[in-house]
């Protein structure tokens, strides 16, 4: 049986190139692609901030337009003759704010938090700059154990917020019960 011989009369040998020219090309597209698509999204970002930055500018106007206002009638408040009526109405404003505490309404809902071994001393409200109403209460009781009921209760209580217990007196031979300090935030609106 003669041999074959297989003879290539080609200048390069015969190469398995079409897969890697397939891929290269998908690849291409690709990242053609994700060219189109980051050149949009940049468009697009760049036209986000032009708007954002008119709508700065506008607010920083408005700013100075309030600003301009409020120095102005700042300084017709510190006229000499409009300062004793500045005074006075916030005199009458803070009157009218301790006024708007409801003193039955304190001692109806201690009452309710209040165990029956613990006697309520002294109570004094307290506003603050945020219209917050905080009770400065001093307590007394015959041992600790009922004062601690009191201070969980209250904190558990949706009329009252948190707690601080501040000092504590043993008793003495004028008071027979341990008398403590207590700070209590209270939810009565003014």
């Amino acid at each position: 049986m003669p041999t074959r011989m297989r003879i290539n009369l080609a200048s390069e040998p015969f190469r398995h190139d079409r897969p890697m020219v397939v891929a290269s090309l998908a690849a291409s597209v690709l990242l053609a692609g994700a060219l189109v698509m980051l050149s949009w999204l940049a468009v697009l970002g760049r036209s986000q901030v032009a708007s954002e930055r008119e709508a700065v500018a506008k607010l920083e106007t408005q700013l100075r337009t309030v600003a301009a206002e409020q120095s102005r009638l700042e300084a017709v408040v510190r006229r000499p003759e409009n300062s004793e009526v500045l005074e006075r109405s916030l005199l009458l404003n803070t009157l009218l704010q301790r006024k708007g505490i409801s003193w039955t309404r304190i001692f109806s809902d201690l009452e309710e938090v209040l165990p029956h071994n613990v006697r309520l001393v002294s109570v004094r409200p307290e506003v603050n700059a945020q219209n917050q109403i905080s009770l400065q209460m001093l307590v007394g009781a015959p041992s600790s154990e009922p004062v601690l009921q009191l201070l969980m209760t209250l904190e558990k209580s949706p009329l009252f917020g948190s707690t601080s217990l501040h000092n504590w007196l043993p008793p003495s031979q004028n008071e027979p019960l341990y008398r403590y300090r207590v700070s209590v935030n209270y939810q009565q609106k003014l």
